[in-house]
């Protein structure tokens, strides 16, 4: 097992210690030697796969994301609650597909995390093949590629703020097309 492995290893089992304590809502010498075999046993029974990261972090494009990431969100909380108490009709909802242009595991996780996230959207199935994520989204107007647009910008500000040169360049060289081949 190489350094980094271990090392992954390693903090795999510290946030399983971690989560430990916090299941059982205090952290004593039983509880920490009881999380420590707890996550040793994990780990050896369930692998997880290799996750990499060749990326690096950018921290103003971080920045950047983590306050559009708090505006999306105020926005959207707004957004939902007045759809709630308004008079009038149900709103419409819709189920889209955005395929992403950085098809690692890890983008498509980070990006499906975030975008779960917001109030409104939540990804439902996500195709690990095409790269593609399905997305239920909230009121909407009939403007799905808007929808499609947030996320894909989602995207782009992720890959950004901590995508490796190579994902920044397919960023960048990837023609965008959606599910059934429209733009």
């Amino acid at each position: 097992m190489n350094w980094r492995r271990a090392r992954d290893q390693v903090l795999t089992a510290g946030w399983l210690v971690v989560a430990w304590g916090l299941l059982w809502g205090e952290f004593t010498w039983g509880n920490l030697v009881g999380g420590v075999l707890v996550a040793v046993v994990v780990l050896a029974v369930f692998p997880l796969p290799r996750v990499t990261f060749d990326g690096r972090v950018r921290p103003l494009a971080l920045a950047h994301l983590v306050a559009r990431f708090v505006v999306e969100l105020v926005v959207a909380s707004v957004q939902v609650a007045w759809a709630a108490l308004r008079p009038g009709p149900w709103p419409r909802n819709a189920i889209i597909a955005v395929r992403l242009r950085v098809r690692t595991d890890l983008n498509l996780t980070l990006t499906a995390e975030l975008v779960s996230l917001v109030p409104g959207t939540l990804i439902v199935d996500v195709d690990r093949e095409s790269g593609t994520l399905y997305a239920h989204v909230f009121d909407v107007d009939g403007d799905l590629a808007a929808d499609r647009a947030r996320i894909l910008a989602l995207e782009t500000r992720l890959v950004r703020a901590l995508g490796s040169a190579a994902e920044l360049r397919q960023l960048s060289s990837t023609h965008h097309t959606e599910p059934g081949g429209t733009p």
